[in-house]
């Protein structure tokens, strides 16, 4: 397993993989040191994830390789069908899984996804509409639904 820390605009995120794929990104609250190589594995989880926090990017297309149970794959499977810039609610996810009371272990799947920003976890909501919970930190899902999903300034002229 291969390891790259790089800076993004939501704190110090490390990417683990190898060529299987990629099997963990995840975003931390302490300041770490950058690694000044990115070995081959990794460097096109790098370049997409930089793009996204550019603007430039709304998909991923490296291979990923979560580890997780069947019921998180297939929770996280779903997550990926959620476009860029869209939300979805614990109860709609639950119904696309096809069993509406598994509404808590759907919740936790969610919580347990290996693959921060990759598999957007941060694009599911209450379904009043709230920022529910949020491994990142609430700040960070509010940062990423924002960034996915400006408010546009309409022209006065």
């Amino acid at each position: 397993m291969e390891t790259v820390i790089i800076k993004t605009p939501l704190g110090f995120t490390e990417i683990c993989g190898d060529k299987n794929g990629i099997s963990k990104i995840h975003v931390m609250d302490e300041e770490f040191e950058i690694s000044s190589k990115t070995p081959k594995a990794l460097k096109e989880a790098v370049t997409q994830l930089q793009e996204y926090f550019e603007g430039k990017r709304t998909d991923f297309s490296f291979k990923i390789n979560p580890s997780g149970t069947d019921f998180q794959q297939k929770v996280w499977q779903e997550l990926l069908n959620i476009p860029y810039g869209k939300t979805c609610s614990y109860l709609d996810l639950s119904k696309k899984i096809g069993d509406v009371k598994a509404i808590r272990a759907v919740a936790s799947a969610n919580g347990k996804n290996p693959l921060w920003i990759v598999v957007p976890c941060h694009r599911i909501i209450g379904s009043d509409g709230s920022l529910t919970g949020y491994a990142g930190g609430l700040w960070r899902k509010k940062w990423l639904l924002e960034h996915e999903n400006p408010v546009k300034q309409e022209s006065l002229f």
